[in-house]
C-alpha cells in the first residue's frame, strides 16, 4: 500500500528533511508517525499526498510512484488520499452540507451522487442531524468530523491525519481518535501523523518514531517513548 525506499528530502540550501527512510504500511493498518517539532513527520506526510516529492529514494503509494508521478495524475492520487490537516480548513460561509460537497464539486461529481454521497458521511461522522450549520456554529471537534467527512468523500484508501487533534480538548481529542479508529476498522488504511503521546500511546497500534529525518524506532503496538 505505502512503501519508502531509502528515501530523502533536502531542502534548500541543504536542510534535511527526511533521511534514508524505508518502510512499508500494509493495507488497513494504522500507523502512528511520531516525533517532536521539526523532525520530519509532516515532511513525510506531505509526500503521501504529493505535496512534496523526494530528492532522492522511491516512495510508492498504491501502485503510484510519487517519485515519477506526471502532474495531470495527482489529482487522481489525491481522491484515493483522504487528508485531515489540524488546522480545519472550512469554509466559513457554506453549510456542513456545502463545506463536504465542495469536494466532490471540485471533481466534477454529478448533483445527484452529491446529494446521495455527503449525507451518508454526515452520518459516519455523527453530524447527520447538523447539515445546515455554518462553522462558527458548530464546536471544535464538530468542525474536525466535518473536514474529516469531507475527506472521505471520494472513499480513500488511505486516511492521512496531520496533528488532526491539535487544536483540540481532551473530550473532543478522544471523540475524534475513536472516529479515526471506526474508519481504520471500514478497512480504510490510517497514518496519524502526532507529536502527542497521550493520542499515540491509547491506540496500542504500530508506532514509527523519526528523530532527525530518520526512522529510530518502529514497533508493532508500540508506545511514543521519546
Amino acid at each position: 500500500m505505502i512503501r519508502f525506499k531509502n528515501v530523502n528530502k533536502i531542502y534548500p540550501p541543504n536542510v534535511v528533511g527526511i533521511r534514508n527512510v524505508s518502510l512499508h504500511i500494509k493495507p488497513g493498518e494504522f500507523v502512528s508517525i511520531v516525533g517532536q517539532s521539526g523532525q520530519g513527520k509532516s515532511t513525510l506526510a506531505k509526500m503521501l499526498f504529493c505535496e512534496e516529492r523526494p530528492t532522492s529514494g522511491e516512495v510508492i503509494i498504491g501502485g503510484w510512484d510519487i517519485t515519477r508521478i506526471r502532474e495531470h495524475d495527482v489529482p487522481l492520487l489525491r481522491r484515493q488520499i483522504g487528508v485531515v490537516f489540524q488546522d480545519f480548513k472550512l469554509l466559513p460561509q457554506k453549510t456542513v452540507f456545502e463545506n463536504v460537497a465542495f469536494a466532490l464539486e471540485v471533481a466534477g461529481e454529478p448533483i445527484k451522487r452529491i446529494r446521495q454521497v455527503v449525507p451518508q458521511v454526515l452520518r459516519i461522522v455523527n453530524l447527520g442531524e447538523k447539515i445546515d450549520r455554518y462553522p462558527h456554529q458548530l464546536s471544535g471537534g464538530e468542525q474536525q468530523r466535518v473536514v474529516i467527512a469531507r475527506s472521505l468523500v471520494h472513499r480513500p484508501k488511505i486516511l492521512v491525519a496531520d496533528e488532526p487533534t491539535g487544536n483540540l480538548d481532551s473530550v473532543n481529542t478522544h471523540e475524534i481518535m475513536e472516529l479515526l479508529k471506526k474508519i481504520n476498522e471500514f478497512g480504510t488504511t490510517v497514518v496519524l501523523v502526532t507529536h502527542n503521546r497521550d493520542v499515540v500511546n491509547t491506540l496500542h497500534k504500530r508506532v514509527i518514531t523519526l528523530e532527525g529525518g530518520q526512522v529510530v524506532a518502529d514497533v508493532e503496538r508500540g508506545k511514543y517513548r521519546l
